[in-house]
């Protein structure tokens, strides 16, 4: 990351090295182009090509300047978004991991609770299978009894 950092630093400061000096070529340019306007009646076509070169080289320069201003805000909001894309990955991750966690702790949760319910139901069947059991003696002795309550009413 700090690499990245250094190498647009190292951009920028060729950008504005490059930009410093095309706006000097331009500065003086426009001088020269002054100077000939006011001091100079008559030039030769020579002199003249040279200066209309220079003049059109100056607007193509302020052209160009424009462009790279473009294009550096154009990097600007690029690298910003992409930044900005990045943050969004890792909270999305970060918001996938949990809710990761959540569902494994509710399936924990769920697992743990079935287990408890199991318990639970085989406690249930033991008690039904025991009341059963004494249901059916103290049906037998129900029977014992009103045999042997049969038997002393028929002494």
């Amino acid at each position: 990351m700090e690499e990245r950092d250094k190498e647009k630093a190292k951009g920028s400061e060729r950008w504005t090295a490059a930009i410093t000096n095309l706006s000097e070529i331009a500065a003086n340019l426009d001088s020269l182009q002054k100077l000939l306007m006011k001091k100079a009646v008559y030039v030769d076509e020579e002199t003249f090509a040279k200066a209309s070169l220079s003049s059109e080289q100056a607007r193509t320069i302020k052209v160009l300047e424009q462009r790279v201003e473009t294009l550096e805000r154009e990097l600007d909001a690029a690298i910003s978004a992409a930044a900005r894309a990045r943050n969004e990955k890792r909270q999305a991750e970060a918001a996938q991991k949990a809710a990761e966690l959540r569902a494994l702790e509710v399936t924990r949760e769920l697992e743990n609770t079935t287990k408890v319910f199991e318990l639970h139901m085989e406690e249930l069947r033991a008690k039904q299978e025991e009341i059963s059991k004494r249901d059916n003696e103290i049906k037998l002795l129900e029977a014992i009894i009103q045999t042997l309550g049969g038997r002393e009413s028929l002494k």
